[in-house]
């Protein structure tokens, strides 16, 4: 983040999380999101930098995540990313296939995004830009942890 969560400089991130969530969790393809009972990530602090959130959210395929990312009303909030984000210096997003029925934890995620950081598109990790198939297992979601900026919040 480009400052702490209730600063000035944030408050238009924060005033969209409740809205961009529950759009997210109305969108076709959506599973699940990490949350906290307040409702949203933004308390999860998985790395030392406090500025840094995380998001972690199991869509029915990549088409769907990519669906709902990239367009509707969340494309405003994505566009605008560049208010409330610095830029960033390495790779911020990773997808990859879990069981149907697994839900992600938050170590999990950083496993994953370390790993695409370091190996670059694989299928243990992977972007929008080079989607790896599904394994051959007879039912898997694709997680979506994003880490500055997230896709989607």
């Amino acid at each position: 983040m480009r400052a702490p969560l209730d600063s000035p400089v944030m408050a238009g991130f924060v005033s969209q999380l409740q809205a961009v969530n529950t759009l997210a969790e109305q969108s076709p393809g959506f599973v699940w999101r990490l949350q906290t009972p307040e409702g949203d990530a933004t308390a999860v602090r998985a790395f030392d930098d406090q500025r840094i959130l995380l998001n972690i959210t199991v869509w029915e395929s990549v088409e769907a995540l990519k669906n709902f990312t990239y367009g509707g009303s969340h494309l405003a909030a994505y566009r605008d990313r560049a208010k409330w984000f610095e830029p960033p210096t390495e790779a911020y997003l990773a997808l990859w296939w879990v069981p149907a029925g697994h839900l992600p934890d938050v170590k999990e995620a950083i496993d994953r995004l370390q790993y695409r950081r370091e190996h670059g598109d694989t299928p243990e990790a992977f972007s929008f830009a080079k989607p790896y198939p599904p394994p051959e297992a007879p039912s898997a979601n694709p997680v979506a942890p994003t880490v500055v900026p997230p896709e989607s919040h």
